[in-house]
This record gives structure tokens, C-alpha cells and sequence, in this order.
């Protein structure tokens, strides 16, 4: 760690906030080493992005952080077979794995493998490729699949030793059998192994898209499970890889804390979701639920000035709420993430408060906060002081920006120029709810 006062110097000029990266470096410090996370490697992030991939982990590993890696090799095998002529045949989305398939496979999952070691030594990065040892097999159906491996055990000695010695593990998908029949494991099963032995701090798996894609083939940010789960499966351009990943990850997350989620990102934007609290990517929750009341529940008020004040470090007045026409309230059911809608100008709905607290947004509680909040509030208002800490998002997020003295009102969804006049000035001149203006 005595590199880590300039190492994070350069994070923060590259990420934008001091605050946000300091925090995430202390949180993953406190974790036992091997428990810090398990990133999975995509066949096609080893052949397309093998250098931004190499850059990011060796970043990692300066700051005293050691990833578990582990890597398929889907499109590097397929190639191979195809120039072997042996047809490749799947059957429930698995690889059929016959002696003749496995005898082009190992080579082929040993060589990827090297690869990427030998790349991460060559940035300084020392690294241990784990090939065998890990994962002890049945067949998962002998007859249909042939050397295909279901998951019975996994040892965790070998990745635990390569941490112990400096070393960042790198694992490959195969397993043995007790009697040493080497078999072939899929990636994302391999993954969910590993995962539910470790219980890591964080899961990221980096594909060459670096998310989950909707529609119009952009990046979906933000997927709750709990809430979003079977309208997502259902849609129409919601394709079968796209099913089989999100049925294997709400899967892989069944047994593990409300907390856990997987980040879906690219290896060039590695460091952006580790280390800031908008991440870059798709965030697959496990998910709690978003509730919504039309009133501030006196129950739930406690929670909610104690949120709110905790987060500004400031002190509420006693009639606080009072003073507001309350629009909505969206609350999650942890109570670490609110955001508060007033009535506004013309209609509009304006967004007085908006609090995640920050463990919380490390999970993606504030994406999936604000994805709810944007299907409430399609036209919305609001201000923010120009230093606010997430100001930058607040400015990627708004359609329009208006200074008026030190506050920026933000807007989204309202294009008539004598409107947005009359409610950046309903925005300034709002009372605050603070005990002492600052």
C-alpha cells in the first residue's frame, strides 16, 4: 500500500471525486483480500480488450486490491473447432463436450489463460493461473453433455495461497472429477460457484458491450430483480442469451444478502464502477423494494429526517414538512435511499430531497431510486448548490442547467422557454428546510 497516496491522485483525475473514490478505497480495504471481489472474464474481453483488462487489474493490484479472475473462452474455442472441423453443438445453452471437443478445448482454455498471466506480468503484476484444483465435478448429464462438469466442490486453497503470495489469482473453467477426468465448466456456472463459496465484497462480469442492452441498444443501468425481473424476461427484444444470463445472475444472487448485486461493465470502464457511486455499466440488484406513498408516513418520518440529515450533516427545522406540499414520497424499505416530490410551478413536480446513503449506492440503491423516481416523474425540477458532491451527475442526468446565484436548477422534460423561466425561479427562491442557511 505505500503506492497508494499517488496511485489514487491519479484515480481521482481520471473519476472526478475525491470523496467517492476515497470512500470505496477504505470500504474494499476492510475486506479480507480474497474476499474483495470476483471478476468474470468473457472469452471476448480476452481477444478484443486484452490491454485495457491487463491496465485495469494492474491498477487494482497497485492499490493492495486482489480481484479473483476468472475467464472463459467461448468465441476463442468455437474459432478452434471450426478450423478442426467439428461442429459445435449445444444443448440448454451448455457446450456438448465430447473427448474429441475436450482434446481442443484444454489447449485452447490453457493458452487463454497464459495469455492473460503473462500480460499481467509483463504491467509488473504478479499472477498465478489456476488451471486445476478448484472445481471438483460430476458429469451434469453424461449422456446429453458428455464432459460437461456439475459443480460438487469447490477448493478454495489455491486461490487463497495466490493471494497470500502477492499473486492475483486467475482461474480457468475446468474442472476434475475425484478420479481426475478433466471437464469442461461453463463460465457463468463456474462464476456462480465460486461466488457462492466466496461471498465476495463486489461481482463484475466484463463483456465487450459493457452491459446489458435494451431496445434501442443502449445500456440499461440499473436492473432490480424483485422489481423488474419478469417484465424484463417478457419483453419481446429481450433475446435468449439475454434470458439465460439474467435467470443465471437472479440465480447466483438467490442466497447471498438483499445487498448483493453483479456489475455488468467493460474492461476499459472497470475502474469507473468500482470506484464511483454512478458506476459504468449494467448493476444486476438482488433489489429491495422502492415504496411509494402520496404522504410521508408518520411512521416512516424518523427514518427519513434521520436519512436526510445524516447525509448533509445538517439539522432539519421542526416544521420542516410542514411547510411543503408533499407530491410523493419514494422510500426504500431498508430506509438508506429517499427522494421527496413536492407540488411545483405549473405543475410540475419538484424534487426537494434526494438521499442515499453511501454503502447504499455502492449497491445501486440510488440507480434503481432514480430509475423509479423517472418513471413517477417524466417532467420534474430541481436545484442543487454548484459545489454538491454530485453535482457532475445531476448535470448528466438534467436536459437544461440555470444558474441563479449560487444554486443550479436542473430540469427534465419541459421545453417551453416561459415555463422554464418561471420555474427556475420557483426552484431559487424555496426554503431550504435547514435550521441555518449556508
Amino acid at each position: 500500500m505505500t503506492e497508494v497516496r499517488p496511485i489514487v491522485t491519479e484515480l481521482l483525475g481520471q473519476l472526478g471525486s475525491s470523496r467517492e473514490a476515497r470512500q470505496y478505497l477504505e470500504q474494499f480495504s476492510r475486506v479480507n483480500e480474497s474476499r474483495f471481489a470476483v471478476i468474470k472474464v468473457g472469452g471476448g474481453v480476452l481477444a478484443e480488450n486484452l490491454d485495457a483488462l491487463v491496465a485495469a487489474l494492474a491498477f487494482l493490484h497497485r492499490l493492495g486490491l486482489y480481484p479473483i479472475v476468472l475467464h472463459g473462452a467461448g468465441p476463442q474455442l468455437d474459432r478452434a473447432l471450426a478450423e478442426a472441423g467439428i461442429a459445435t453443438e449445444k444443448h440448454d445453452g451448455l457446450r456438448v463436450t465430447s473427448e474429441e471437443v475436450m482434446s481442443v478445448a484444454r489447449p485452447v482454455i490453457y493458452r487463454e489463460n497464459a495469455r492473460l498471466v503473462d500480460a499481467l506480468e509483463r504491467h509488473g503484476v504478479r499472477a498465478r493461473g489456476l488451471l486445476h484444483g478448484v472445481f471438483e465435478c460430476d458429469y451434469a448429464d453424461r449422456e446429453k453433455l458428455g464432459l460437461v462438469g456439475h459443480v460438487g466442490q469447490v477448493h478454495l486453497d489455491p486461490v487463497r495461497g495466490a493471494v497470500a503470495a502477492g499473486a492475483l489469482p486467475v482461474v480457468a473453467c475446468l474442472g476434475e472429477t475425484r478420479s481426475g477426468q478433466v471437464m469442461n465448466i461453463n463460465a457463468d456456472i463456474a462464476t456462480r460457484e465460486l461466488v457462492w463459496a466466496i461471498r465476495p465484497y463486489k461481482i463484475i462480469f466484463l463483456t465487450p458491450t459493457g452491459g446489458l442492452l435494451d431496445e434501442d441498444g443502449r445500456i440499461i443501468s440499473a436492473i432490480s430483480l424483485t422489481s423488474d425481473y419478469e417484465t424484463l424476461i417478457a419483453q419481446s427484444w429481450v433475446h435468449s442469451g439475454m434470458q439465460l444470463k439474467l435467470a443465471q445472475i437472479r440465480e447466483m444472487l438467490q442466497p447471498l444478502p438483499p445487498s448483493a448485486s453483479v456489475s455488468i461493465t467493460s474492461a476499459e470502464k472497470l475502474t469507473r464502477e468500482l470506484f464511483t457511486h454512478t458506476g459504468a455499466g449494467t448493476l444486476v440488484r438482488k433489489g429491495e423494494k422502492i415504496e411509494w406513498f402520496e404522504q410521508v408516513p408518520a411512521e416512516r418520518l424518523p427514518a427519513l429526517e434521520a436519512l436526510v440529515e445524516g447525509a448533509f450533516e445538517r439539522s432539519l427545522k421542526k416544521d420542516w414538512l410542514e411547510r411543503r406540499n408533499v407530491a410523493g414520497l419514494l422510500m426504500a424499505e431498508s430506509d438508506r435511499a429517499a427522494a421527496l416530490i413536492l407540488d411545483g410551478a405549473d405543475g410540475v413536480p419538484y424534487l426537494d430531497k434526494i438521499v442515499v446513503t453511501p454503502e447504499a449506492r455502492g449497491e445501486g440503491l440510488g440507480a434503481a431510486l432514480w430509475q423509479a423516481l423517472r418513471a413517477r416523474c417524466p417532467r420534474m425540477y430541481w436545484r442543487a448548490r454548484a459545489n454538491n458532491p454530485i453535482a457532475g451527475w445531476y448535470f448528466q442526468q438534467a436536459e437544461t442547467c440555470h444558474r441563479r446565484g449560487h444554486w443550479i436548477v436542473y430540469t427534465i422534460g419541459v421545453d417551453d422557454f416561459a415555463e422554464l423561466e418561471r420555474l427556475v425561479q420557483d426552484a431559487a427562491a424555496r426554503d431550504s428546510g435547514w435550521v441555518e442557511e449556508a
